[in-house]
């Protein structure tokens, strides 16, 4: 009855089709029946669900009213400043904080670079050279674990190659400021043909005062290495500069170098603790 009363004409054009059909047995008028009893039975679903064509005028006439801009619900806003630009969601977010993410204490460790960067860098490069030499020991060198030189190789680290990388590295960023091409190359010459052989000399003088050598013995072993520590050097860090300088911030330059010279100071505890 419900179906009968909204489809209306319909419904009886379908009974008078429906009388003349069985006086009339052809297959043309069959056809007929059966289109107008698809039309009806499809009609009378969507009025079994609330769907008919005065709702849906009324629904489109509801949302032309409406703001064409409505929030979704559990979506934040958006908001804009005078010039269009983004300022506030949780969608963006901001480029200058640094996050730990999958790094466990890495968000501690660039607090510390930024309040304490030479203690932090010192303690970086610490870490590197300690790993340097005892991976260096354990498969390398061979024989029982010398813990004098895994303290005086970590000792060195601490003391002069975070000290000096700090302001190293400070001083370079600040005369040749850039990232192109030009500037990249001028760094990395000056970090390979002068930095290199000043802390290659620093580097054999420390193990020999710290080893109690005399001063001529310190001599000949810059006078017989330091090439040999120049050119293992040029083998490997021109290319690792050179990533440094173009994509590595300044603050975070020793711990990139560390991560790299694990195993390059490898090759130096074994030459400078070389007889």
């Amino acid at each position: 009855l419900t179906c009968s009363k909204s489809l209306g004409p319909l419904t009886l054009a379908t009974v008078s089709l429906s009388a003349s059909c069985i006086s009339q047995s052809n297959t043309h008028c069959t056809m007929k029946l059966a289109t107008l009893l698809v039309a009806s039975t499809a009609l009378c679903a969507t009025s079994a669900f609330g769907v008919s064509p005065q709702s849906t005028a009324a629904l489109s006439s509801a949302t032309s009213k409406a703001s064409p801009l409505t929030k979704p619900a559990l979506v934040p806003t958006l908001t804009r400043s005078a010039t269009g630009s983004a300022e506030k969601s949780a969608l963006f977010r901001d480029p200058t904080a640094t996050r730990g993410g999958a790094v466990p204490g890495w968000a501690a460790y660039n607090e510390a670079l930024d309040k304490n960067p030479l203690t932090a860098k010192a303690f970086t490069s610490l870490v590197g050279w300690a790993l340097g030499d005892l991976l260096a020991q354990l498969f390398i060198s061979g024989g029982p674990f010398d813990w004098t030189r895994f303290i005086t190789l970590s000792v060195f680290g601490f003391l002069y190659h975070g000290p000096s990388g700090h302001y190293f590295y400070n001083w370079l960023d600040d005369k040749i400021p850039g990232t192109d091409g030009r500037a990249v190359f001028t760094k990395v010459a000056i970090d390979q043909l002068v930095w290199c052989p000043i802390f290659m000399t620093v580097f054999f003088t420390y193990l020999g005062l710290v080893n109690g050598d005399s001063l001529s013995t310190i001599g000949s072993k810059i006078k017989n290495d330091l090439l040999s520590a120049c050119q293992g050097s040029w083998k490997v860090w021109p290319l690792v500069h050179a990533v440094n300088f173009k994509f590595i911030s300044n603050k975070h330059r020793l711990v990139f170098i560390n991560s790299i010279q694990v195993a390059f100071n490898m090759f130096l505890s074994l030459i400078g603790t070389k007889k």
